[in-house]
């Protein structure tokens, strides 16, 4: 029977920007009723990004799908109990504050689980809620330098460079999103709901590849070498005759494939390309043979040799994010959403790659209009038309 694997679970979402509005879109996309607590007036800063002129930002649109929202200012002592009223009926509240910010206003997590038990509080920020640099504020490139991953990005001898897009955010994001899912559960199996403490820092320092291990085993460091990989070759991005090439031979099989596909197949019996130690030993060398061959092709022609056709190695066209809107697989895989919406004609979302079998897609289509669903929340939680209309008076809604 088809369904939504998070129908029934109910978060208050008083996270703004990116990451804690991404992991709240991911929980929507899975069937949760999301309401989206926004400040009266002017709301999350991520309404004000590209758009068109007057329009609330598309990026907004993106991570925001799915959402109910209400707006209230938890600043002001009337709002404070409002939203422990709406905590009462909810199962997981998430913030993205700085570290204490809800504590400093009375909201602290044993503040709201004491009103309810139930209620998993999580938090993200920059640094976490313990530790030196609790509270200092963080963006996405500030969480990529201080994770460690700036400093394994970027091209050989150049200086660090920042993952593209908000890299930091999404990571944070998804392990939030786990990190709610696993506290569920749990809560589930055990009556007991949990607080969850992300930082941002650590997540990314999660991803670096194994840096640490590795270089606490045997002293090697994760050098910055661009798009290749520190110990093998060839693993790299390569110019054509009419854009760029991925290609990535992890395994002297997958090697000796690409030199016979090449026209070169001694290479495959060279000393200095015998194994992944040698080649990453000599992989300039290497790199510029296989650049020298894609250099006078087209995408297609290499494709069509190195790909499922050909020698059936792992590789890729280079593509950018608005070239993949009609990309065959993705669409084929619902990844690409397109939405009337009443004010922008059409949005373009992107779409939600857990793929879960006999699954419905999420209640609400778009995302909200700025305390939209305000008079409705309220109302499902006891608040009535007089009340509603003395707190818009007084600004706290």
């Amino acid at each position: 029977m088809a369904g939504r694997v998070l129908d029934g679970i109910r978060v208050l979402d008083l996270t703004r920007v990116v990451a804690g509005p991404f992991a709240t879109a991911v929980l929507a996309d899975l069937g949760a009723e999301v309401v989206k607590v926004e400040r009266p007036g002017t709301g999350d800063d991520y309404r004000y990004g590209p758009s068109a002129k007057g329009q609330t930002s598309l990026s907004f649109q993106n991570v925001n799908r799915g959402k109910r929202s209400i707006t209230l200012d938890v600043r002001i002592e009337a709002g404070r109990e409002l939203l422990l009223r709406l905590a009462e009926r909810a199962d997981v509240l998430v913030e993205n504050f700085r570290a204490g910010f809800l504590a400093r206003h009375g909201l602290g997590p044993e503040v709201l689980q004491e009103r309810n038990p139930g209620l998993v509080v999580a938090s993200l920020s920059g640094f976490g809620q313990t530790g030196p640099r609790a509270g200092e504020g963080s963006y996405d490139i500030v969480a990529q330098a201080a994770g460690g991953f700036l400093a394994m990005t970027g091209a050989e001898g150049g200086p660090p460079m920042r993952g593209g897009g908000a890299l930091a955010d999404y990571v944070g994001g998804l392990y939030l999103t786990v990190g709610i899912l696993a506290a569920l559960r749990d809560r589930d199996r055990t009556g007991r709901a949990r607080v969850i403490d992300l930082s941002n820092q650590d997540a990314m320092f999660a991803i670096t590849d194994s840096a640490a291990t590795i270089f606490s085993g045997i002293g090697a460091r994760m050098e910055r070498v661009g798009n290749q990989h520190p110990f093998t070759a060839p693993y790299d991005c390569f110019a054509t005759t009419d854009g760029h090439v991925v290609v990535g031979t992890a395994s002297n099989k997958l090697f000796r494939r690409l030199c016979e596909a090449i026209g070169r197949p001694e290479l495959g019996r060279d000393e200095r390309f015998k194994n992944h130690r040698v080649r990453a030993s000599n992989r300039a060398e290497l790199n510029g043979l296989i650049a020298d061959w894609m250099a006078s092709r087209s995408c297609e022609q290499i494709l069509t040799a190195l790909g499922p056709s050909g020698a059936d190695l792992p590789c890729a066209r280079v593509a950018s994010p608005d070239e993949l809107i009609d990309d065959p697989q993705l669409v084929a895989r619902g990844m690409v959403e397109r939405h009337p919406h009443p004010e922008l004609g059409e949005v373009v979302f992107h779409g939600n790659p857990l793929q879960l079998s006999g699954t419905e897609p999420r209640a609400r289509a778009l995302s909200p209009a700025l305390g939209a669903d305000t008079a409705e929340v309220l109302a499902e939680a006891g608040v009535d038309a007089a009340a509603l209309a003395k707190l818009r008076e007084e600004g706290v809604v």
